[in-house]
């Protein structure tokens, strides 16, 4: 097998790893603004319900985990659609009034979830999702994949 093929057998396997680390990262930078885990954004949480920042933080968690979970094709890409357009608002409003550039305005974060969201809400969530997952105990009467496989034969 060349390279090519190799590469193009691995890809939605990359692309679910790649999916499950930003969608993690993604919620624990929420989780440190809402819930003040990891001793949150200088080192404590915004009131709840403050504006931007608590609702950005609860965006971050809850769009974090369904996009790490893999959730559904469709559930995984409106989360990090979602995700994407608060990232992108943060930037524009929090960040650019700083200085142009991510480096100079402490934006690099927004920016990398920004970009890393819309690809995963364009290629979808990969190979590996929860929604996917096959329980032993299912049976061809419950499970619509199978029941179609079945009819199929």
């Amino acid at each position: 097998m060349d390279l090519d093929k190799r590469i193009d057998t691995a890809r939605p396997y990359v692309l679910s790893l790649y999916r499950i680390v930003v969608g993690l990262l993604f919620a624990c930078h929420g989780g440190s603004t809402v819930l003040g885990m990891f001793g949150g954004p200088e080192g404590g949480r915004p009131h709840a319900g403050a504006w931007p920042s608590w609702w950005a933080g609860l965006i971050q968690l809850v769009c974090g985990l369904l996009v790490c979970a893999g959730s559904g094709d469709r559930a995984t890409r409106a989360a990090a659609f979602l995700g994407s357009g608060a990232m992108a608002y943060a930037y524009f409003t929090v960040h650019q009034k700083r200085a142009l550039w991510p480096i100079e305005n402490g934006g690099e974060a927004a920016a990398m979830f920004c970009w890393s969201l819309l690809l995963l809400a364009v290629t979808g969530p990969g190979a590996w999702q929860l929604a996917r997952a096959r329980l032993p105990h299912r049976s061809s009467t419950t499970d619509p994949d199978r029941a179609r496989e079945a009819s199929l034969t």
